[in-house]
């Protein structure tokens, strides 16, 4: 049987890979998200599904619950020509130090999402309502400092394969509407910094072909 080919343009691996780590949990991904994941324009976005909806590679689900996901093709071509990117520039080595560094970063992004979401009062755990704004100003402030860290990884990402750079945006961006005072920027939305970093952390996943699970 034929594999179906991407669509000649860039674009299209940069669409469908947004997808493959956007839609990590086997979810559907809708245009905006897509838009934000890669920088381009939903229209440019939507173009791009549809041909490589055309060659099996992508399906859509209409709905409220719907949107874009990756056909099991789809997967596997995909992580077919990031494996070819990767080795195409020579930035296994590079790419494999950046993510141990990632690694040593995560569990402390991990215990900022909680802070944000969850806070001791009296010694019982309660759910973080964001009535206290010097609490939550404390731990923002701590994300600023965490994100000047995380920033050097991103330029090493980024120097590696020029791709890794949207995150970097998206990152800065997630924090500063954040501290803007859009709150939902910083774990509660498709936006947000702790959506963003779980998005790289799967695409470094699957960059390195490394199974999240086992």
């Amino acid at each position: 049987m034929t594999r179906p080919e991407l669509p000649a343009t860039g674009t299209g691996l940069l669409v469908l890979h947004a997808l493959r780590c956007g839609g990590a949990a086997g979810g559907a991904a809708g245009l905006a998200r897509l838009a934000r994941a890669t920088g381009l324009g939903e229209s440019d976005v939507e173009s791009e599904l549809i041909d490589l909806a055309v060659v099996g590679l992508v399906t859509h689900m209409a709905g409220d619950f719907g949107g874009w996901s990756l056909s099991d093709t789809g997967r596997v071509v995909d992580a077919e020509r990031i494996t070819d990117e990767l080795e195409s520039a020579g930035a296994r080595a590079a790419v494999t130090a950046a993510f141990d560094g990632f690694l040593v970063l995560n569990p402390e992004l991990l215990d900022l999402c909680t802070a944000w979401q969850l806070r001791s009062i009296d010694g019982v755990m309660t759910a973080n309502d964001h009535g206290d704004p010097s609490y939550d100003a404390r731990v923002l402030a701590r994300f600023v400092e965490f994100d000047r860290r995380a920033a050097v990884v991103g330029a090493e990402l980024s120097a590696a394969l020029p791709r890794f750079g949207r995150y970097r945006t998206r990152l800065t961006e997630a924090l500063d509407r954040a501290g803007s005072g859009a709150l939902e920027y910083v774990a509660d939305s498709t936006a947000s910094y702790h959506t963003v970093w779980f998005e790289l952390h799967e695409d470094l996943l699957a960059t390195l072909g490394i199974p999240r699970w086992g």
